[in-house]
């Protein structure tokens, strides 16, 4: 198949849409199967929609997606993305399963593994925090401060979802990096590049957990990411001597991981994949009219000081005085009273993902490496698309490989969001891992009901049942409206 990759989104379809077809034209490609965006894809459909969007008030812009929304303009291909730190979050909280924001464009959900033709893909949405990882989906319009920052946190329970999957996956995609993978490419050069990343690389506290957990889990042979802003190659060997999570060689030594033969960039990577000629970008001009000098800065990727009071919105109180994405110690208070809270507020370590319980990889998942690759957010001059032309290695039936390729439900993740529908994710508390034997049992009765209700009855071909819910983008309203957006019931939830 072939595919286009694009790092972050910020609202410039028009721009990532040109750009894959000129980079097609350039190696004499007549299109690609599918666009993937790796996260901060911005799906703002009106101006009240900015104000449920982590973004500091000189950075508000519409975007061109209300275009695409409307329905003015249709996306050239089929476009897949995962949710980052930088969204519409009450819009992309009407699809916490999934679904479409617009025709040919669709979102993956807090996780969820789809299939586009024979290509099965798995999606991590948001970051990481540890302070928020355990705690339910509990976020409701109007969005307070704490909780404009806690809604594009990852979580446990749709962690633990991806780590029920037993068959093999070809690609996932996670804004955040897998925590550790920078290790397992040119560390040198990433550092030079942004020197402000090697203190926490070199603490443990680069990338999400969550996501180094779901890549060891599903080996993949592609992990697409985005979120630090810049291009970055690696391979993860599951067969070396190593302990990447601990950040020790094979002699048991702690410290910086050794530069390794393995570690190369997308270049070398397609001669061991036979994938021919995987062209990309690097640099290719964007229209000059989507230009944009004041880009977002890093130091604002993740939670800021406070909120910004120039924005003229009613600012919600925060329900919680404990800040959601606080890790620090709650000084000041005693323990006597800090150990009457529910278990939900206590104070997390930095791997509260290495709590949750190891599983060993089923005989399905037989993959030995994984390749990641990382891009820039589209703008000029930026090393922000790749495309490639990719081989399977998780099984498919003849069918899924005739064109035009369809794109459909996966019958494994269908039984595992069954198997898990008891639970909302919604409440607290969330109940604890049962174990992978528990869900087994009921995974494997919901993949009956599959075969039986879907597959059987030729019914997993994902509908193309895009409805409006919010209203349109109106410019006479500005890029400030005061009033907050409201909450839209979305048909496909």
């Amino acid at each position: 198949m072939r595919i286009a990759v694009e790092g972050c989104g910020h609202g410039t379809l028009h721009a990532i849409y040109a750009s894959v077809e000129k980079t097609c034209q350039v190696h004499g490609w007549n299109g690609v199967d599918l666009l993937i965006i790796g996260g901060d894809f911005q799906a703002v459909r009106n101006s009240y929609d900015l104000n449920a969007m982590s973004v500091p008030p000189k950075y508000r812009a519409i975007g061109d997606f209300h275009e695409y929304y409307s329905g003015t303009r249709v996306a050239p291909y089929l476009t897949l993305f995962v949710g980052g730190n930088h969204e519409a979050s009450n819009h992309l909280y009407e699809l916490y399963y999934g679904g479409w924001v617009a025709p040919n464009i669709y979102y993956l959900g807090a996780a969820n593994v789809v299939n586009v033709g024979p290509l099965r893909i798995a999606g991590l949405s948001g970051i990481w925090s540890g302070s928020d990882y355990r705690k339910p989906h509990s976020e409701r319009l109007p969005y307070d401060f704490n909780e404009l920052k806690s809604v594009y946190h990852q979580r446990e329970l749709d962690v633990r979802k991806l780590l029920q999957v037993r068959t093999q996956v070809d690609v996932g995609i996670s804004h955040d990096w897998p925590r550790k993978v920078e290790w397992q490419g040119d560390y040198e050069q990433l550092f030079r590049l942004k020197p402000y990343f090697e203190s926490d690389a070199k603490t443990g506290r680069l990338g999400s957990p969550a996501a180094r957990y779901v890549m060891e889990r599903l080996k993949p042979a592609w992990w697409f990411a985005a979120h630090l802003h810049c291009k970055f190659s690696a391979v993860v060997d599951y067969d070396r001597d190593t302990d990447i999570r601990l950040g020790k060689n094979s002699t048991g030594s702690a410290g910086i991981l050794p530069a390794t033969e393995d570690m190369r960039g997308a270049e070398e990577i397609k001669s061991e994949l036979k994938i021919g000629q995987p062209p990309e970008t690097d640099g290719l001009p964007s229209p000059e009219h989507v230009r944009n000098d004041d880009e977002i800065d890093l130091d604002m990727d993740d939670d800021d000081d406070g909120p910004h009071t120039s924005i003229p919105v009613i600012v919600t109180p925060a329900r919680n005085p404990v800040h959601q994405g606080d890790t620090t110690e709650m000084k000041g208070v005693p323990s006597d009273l800090r150990a009457q809270l529910p278990a939900s507020f206590a104070q997390p370590t930095q791997d509260a993902a290495a709590a949750a319980p190891r599983m060993g990889h089923p005989e399905a998942i037989s993959n030995h490496s994984t390749h990641f690759l990382a891009l820039d957010k589209c703008l000029p001059s930026r090393k922000f698309l790749q495309i490639l032309e990719v081989d399977t290695i998780s099984k498919s039936s003849s069918l899924a490989k005739e064109l035009p390729y369809r794109f459909t439900y996966d019958k494994e993740w269908l039984a595992i969001t069954r198997a898990f529908a008891s639970i909302n994710p919604l409440t607290s508390p969330i109940p604890p891992d049962g174990g992978e034997s528990h869900y087994q049992t009921l995974i494997e009765t919901e993949e009956a009901w599959v075969e039986k209700n879907l597959i059987k009855a030729n019914k997993m071909v994902i509908p193309e049942n895009f409805e409006l819910t919010a209203p349109i983008y109106d410019p006479g309203v500005g890029l400030h409206p005061r009033e907050h957006p409201k909450e839209y019931t979305n048909p496909q939830t």
